[in-house]
């Protein structure tokens, strides 16, 4: 029973991230394409509609078309895959978990922009000054936080190694 519902939380979990991006996404073509920027807390934060067929910061951007293809989107759907694979088939704790289950929805949602429109939508811009972000979306901060949840366990984990083999 337990399973089951840890289960139906991470499905949860998994659900909300990605429709949470697609909503924000959606608000972002309806709102933003075609506007000039918008500027909030003193231009701390930024709204700009930014197709990006490129990958993180635009990599690949300049690629032909069917080398992102291949890449962006084969590529891409294999590599969610064989990490859902491996996230069932081993046992996580619950952080590492919650952590591969934002990294799937995020990626699963930039995934759906790839295939639909070839592109991934991207709206927010966040710094102080000249000290900015690249453009970037919901779905990149599910990636980078379950990347950062996964990594944070293994590291946790590393540690409390090393500590029972030197005792």
């Amino acid at each position: 029973m337990i399973t089951v519902r840890r289960g139906v939380l991470l499905c949860l979990l998994l659900a909300g991230t990605a429709g949470c991006d697609r909503v924000t996404k959606h608000l972002a073509v309806t709102a933003l394409a075609g506007e000039p920027h918008q500027s909030f807390f003193a231009d701390t934060v930024r709204l700009q509609y930014h197709e990006n067929p490129g990958a993180f910061l635009a990599l690949g951007a300049s690629w032909s078309p069917v080398a992102r293809v291949a890449m962006f989107q084969f590529g891409n759907a294999l590599f969610l895959a064989a990490a859902g694979f491996v996230a069932a088939r081993y046992r996580w704790s619950r952080v590492a978990r919650c952590g591969l289950v934002l990294f799937l929805a995020g990626g699963l949602s930039n995934l759906t922009d790839r295939i639909a429109i070839g592109s991934v939508i991207d709206f927010l811009n966040v710094g102080i000054g000249p000290v900015r972000t690249g453009i970037f979306n919901v779905a990149d901060v599910a990636i980078m936080v379950g990347t950062a949840m996964v990594l944070w366990e293994v590291l946790r984990n590393s540690l409390h190694l090393n500590r029972v083999n030197y005792s």
